[in-house]
């Protein structure tokens, strides 16, 4: 979700569901420790909960990472080991780490000497041809020695050269049942299955196996979605928002950041989804897109958009 999960997504997500887990886009630790802190961990207190994704294999580094991570309030530390971007690859972190299991121990080890958050792990089900059922069994045996209790498992295994990013996430076939069994097998484990999934209804199926379901891009490219996660999901009984009233609530937050200088449309991008399938769409988007990068551009133009969708549907 690089370049999708910034914190004005996730603000505007919240505005959606107030339960779900919302997870940062992956940060590497030299970015963490080197770069602007306050523009790539700040967060508005209303996202909890919430866990930063980190990127990195140097234990000391990420232990200082996730001390960081602690003081900024975050609710969780989460190592991926499951990005195979070529870019990653050459930091000899992401996917590659899955063939370092003791590596990832280590780091895993570290970070959570330094914090009482939890620290759990994103990744595959394998890596090229390391891809056995039995390796993945090994690379969670070793890492969940260090009290690592919680697995977020992308059902398919990844392809570090020959394959893009993209492809990586559609051409491995999804193999559930893989998660599945590591369910079974690790009993005492949270394990969270992600990969494929695009409705509540398909991640309900999967809690009745697992303990969690991660949603990414189908959340981002269909967000209403998540409106029913509070109620079919979580038990409340509080109706889901409308649409128009997540329109709304973003009002404030747009003005804000606007008149600190934030370009309109790096925060109403997100938003261009909301009435996916509905009537009236199409001339949502036309108006976000076309006028939020116009010099000057602010909340009105999102007003404009919301009336004009009311009037055409």
């Amino acid at each position: 979700m690089m370049d999708r999960t910034d914190r004005h997504c996730r603000y505007f997500l919240r505005q959606i569901s107030r339960r779900t887990l919302l997870y940062t886009e992956m940060v590497t630790s030299m970015a963490i420790l080197h770069g602007d802190k306050q523009k790539l961990l700040g967060f508005e207190r209303s996202e909890h909960p919430l866990s930063l994704q980190i990127g990195g294999d140097n234990p000391q580094d990420l232990a200082k990472c996730a001390q960081i991570a602690a003081d900024f309030g975050y609710d969780e530390v989460n190592l991926n080991v499951g990005c195979p971007s070529s870019r990653v690859q050459n930091g000899n972190f992401g996917a590659c780490l899955m063939l370092q299991p003791e590596r990832v121990a280590e780091c895993i080890a570290a970070m959570a000497s330094v914090t009482k958050l939890p620290v759990t792990v994103k990744h595959r089900i394998g890596v090229d041809d390391v891809d056995r059922y039995e390796d993945l069994v090994k690379f969670v045996s070793i890492v969940s020695q260090t009290g690592c209790n919680r697995f977020s498992v992308h059902a398919r295994k990844a392809w570090l050269q020959g394959l893009s990013p993209k492809e990586n996430r559609e051409v491995p076939p999804l193999r559930y049942e893989d998660v599945h069994r590591l369910k079974q097998d690790f009993p005492h484990l949270s394990i969270e299955i992600n990969g494929g999934f695009v409705s509540l209804e398909q991640a309900q199926a999967q809690l009745q196996v697992v303990d969690a379901v991660m949603i990414g891009r189908a959340a981002y490219d269909n967000p209403y979605l998540l409106a029913f996660a509070d109620s079919q999901i979580y038990g409340e009984d509080t109706p889901p928002p409308s649409r128009h009233q997540i329109v709304t609530a973003m009002l404030p937050y747009i003005d804000t950041w606007v008149s600190k200088g934030c370009k309109l449309n790096s925060i109403t991008r997100h938003m261009l989804q909301l009435f996916h399938g509905q009537p009236g769409s199409r001339i949502w988007k036309r108006v976000i897109t076309e006028q939020s990068v116009l010099s000057g551009a602010g909340v009105e133009v999102v007003e404009r958009a919301l009336n004009q969708l009311r009037f055409e549907s």
